[in-house]
């Protein structure tokens, strides 16, 4: 990127999380090759089997109530669960942070989520979330800022509330933040005392010091804030549930899937958003005694080598390898697709992880749902997707559900979107160079949430040796294996509502570009993924409408990818879209893109834009 050195060796930190399993002479040769940067630049660093970066920045206080971290992973949005402002950045706006110290935002609105009452006995913060995604998944959170408020969040603790903050990834959420409050408190300084004792001295930045002072002035909203919707979710009406198969924002009752009894193969208590002393603790209860399914792999890997080492001292780490559990090390594993344990053509999986996207954590021929760790722990026992057996004897659930009274929207629109008619509008003028119109021929892939491993799958993003012109040959085959069959170099991409969620990964946008294919349109984007993509100077463009009317018309027939020659033309000045269909031409408004996001694509992206600025 043109730097010589780090600006501020004190603001990164280097953890080695996702491929942690590879023990190859290339992979260790390119930790060691991080680990020596860091080294030379004095930046803090944390060798592979610490633990996941979220969790590590946590436990040492790096992520911080009342601060603003980034991070270059999409479930940054964890940092929230501690009253910590997180939200991910990609990997060009890091190395742009290192040298410059400066980035570019675009401030996102703010939802509030009201939380009423408290859980019932056996329900988790992961049914919390995988019932805001599933309740509230038309794109209502989709680019906000969820800010999470109520006395029902006093009654959740700071583990759980870190996991519903992490999955406010999944629901399209750019950060989930939970007040300050007595229970932060309290784990600041039960940490705080744990830390003093294991170091024998005062920790450099979680210490008396500073919690005192945050809690001197603590950050909290104002009364007469405003907001742009508010949801209202009644926590003791939320009951047990998964998401899937294959999609976060489906979700069935524990209940009424287990009468199905759907067969499970693999098991997984990992990830950053499931994988702590206390649900470790669940788990290990709930298998005490008892032993894994004959047919069931179970796979459990602590979210930090400290919290393995909690788990083992308190005995729970023995009961789930007594139960026939196969330990994974800290780090980012089957989630991800990497390493052992991953699902095979045909098997089911049921998972404590934040993803179940298809062919991500294994073939695309296997299904994944998510859970909590209660009912992943249940259903690696018996064999099938069930509750623990003490919630069935007590019935917990027994009255009957009314999925209307779990949760409202309150106040704002349904859906979030940011092209409307022109007139409405405050529209930008053009940069110099960035052009005035575009026209090409469409390929329609007519699906809404085509998430980042099916753009570009997992088992391709850790390959260092892929060239520009592999990455553009495999792009969009796990969403479609059959997309090159339908594509000609040059055709737009035309997709649904919220393309590009999931990971942060930057090949998602660069292989479409390597492709060929000069721009996506679609109805709405996961905001990370037009961070990514006007990072590399490619361009995304917002037309809700276009999508609307492809679909009234059946114009992809039921096919995951169509080339139904229609041309489209993109007039910027006006900031319009025009298409011609069989009954005539159609125009609709388009999503306005900010001179700043303009700049990027006329320069060809943030690198060149920050080598630029530093005068080289």
């Amino acid at each position: 990127i043109g730097a010589s050195r780090v600006k501020d060796h004190k603001q990164p930190v280097f953890v080695l999380d996702h491929n942690v399993q590879d023990t190859s002479e290339k992979n260790l040769s390119k930790y060691a090759s991080i680990e020596s940067f860091a080294r030379e630049n004095g930046i803090d660093f944390y060798p592979a089997g610490r633990g996941i970066g979220h969790q590590v920045m946590v436990e040492e206080g790096y992520a911080f109530p009342g601060k603003f971290v980034v991070g270059s992973d999409s479930h940054s949005n964890m940092y929230g669960g501690i009253g910590c402002l997180g939200t991910p950045v990609v990997r060009t706006d890091a190395a742009s942070i290192w040298a410059t110290q400066q980035t570019w935002w675009q401030v996102p609105p703010v939802a509030l989520v009201r939380l009423n009452g408290r859980l019932r006995p056996g329900v988790t913060g992961k049914d919390v979330i995988i019932t805001l995604c599933g309740l509230f998944n038309n794109d209502q959170v989709l680019n906000h800022a969820v800010e999470f408020v109520g006395d029902g969040v006093r009654s959740l603790s700071v583990d759980e509330r870190l996991t519903i903050a992490n999955m406010t990834t999944e629901w399209g959420a750019l950060a989930g933040v939970f007040p300050i409050d007595a229970t932060t408190e309290s784990w600041l300084k039960a940490r705080e005392a744990k830390l003093l004792k294991k170091r024998g001295g005062e920790h450099p930045r979680l210490n008396a010091k500073a919690i005192d002072e945050l809690m001197s002035d603590c950050p909290a909203a104002d009364p007469d804030a405003k907001y742009a919707k508010e949801m209202v979710l009644e926590l003791s009406k939320v009951e047990p549930h998964v998401s899937g198969p294959d999609h976060v924002k489906v979700m069935q009752r524990v209940k009424d899937i287990e009468e199905k009894k759907v067969k499970v193969d693999k098991a997984y208590l990992v990830s950053c958003v499931n994988s702590r002393s206390q649900d470790i603790a669940v788990a290990a209860e709930l298998m005490e005694g008892q032993k894994v399914a004959d047919h069931v792999e179970f796979y459990v890997a602590a979210a930090s080598s400290e919290v393995q080492m909690e788990a083992e001292e308190a005995g729970d780490w023995n009961k789930l390898l007594s139960a026939g559990a196969k330990p994974l090390p800290p780090g980012c594993g089957p989630c991800i697709g990497l390493g052992k344990g991953l699902l095979e053509d045909g098997e089911v999986g049921i998972s404590a992880t934040n993803r179940n996207f298809k062919g991500r954590m294994g073939s695309r021929e296997a299904q994944a749902y998510l859970a909590s760790p209660a009912i992943v722990a249940a259903s690696a026992v018996k064999g099938y997707i069930t509750r623990p057996q003490a919630m069935i004897d007590s019935d917990v659930d027994a009255a009957a559900y009314d999925e209307a009274k779990v949760g409202t929207l309150v106040g704002g629109s349904s859906s979030s979107s940011s092209a409307s008619s022109s007139a409405q509008r405050d529209l930008p003028s053009l940069v110099d160079g960035f052009p005035a119109t575009a026209a090409a021929q469409i390929v329609f892939c007519d699906e809404d949430n085509i998430n980042t491993d099916g753009i570009y799958a997992g088992k391709y993003t850790y390959q260092d040796g892929m060239t520009p012109e592999q990455m553009g040959e495999v792009a969009m085959d796990n969403y479609d294996p059959d997309f090159n069959e339908f594509y000609t170099e040059g055709d737009i991409l035309v997709s649904g509502f919220n393309f590009g969620t999931g990971s942060s990964r930057e090949q998602a946008a660069t292989c479409l570009k390597e492709k060929g294919i000069p721009m996506v349109i679609a109805g709405s984007f996961s905001a990370t993924y037009v961070r990514n993509a006007f990072n590399n100077g490619y361009l995304c463009v917002e037309c809700p409408g276009l999508i609307d009317t492809l679909r009234s018309k059946g114009v992809s027939k039921g096919g995951l990818t169509v080339r139904p020659g229609i041309t489209v033309e993109v007039n910027f000045p006006s900031w319009e879209l025009k298409a011609e269909f069989n009954d005539g031409e159609h125009v609709f408004p388009i999503g306005p893109v900010g001179e700043a996001a303009q700049e990027l694509v006329v320069v060809g992206g943030l690198e060149n834009w920050v080598k630029a600025n530093m005068g080289h």
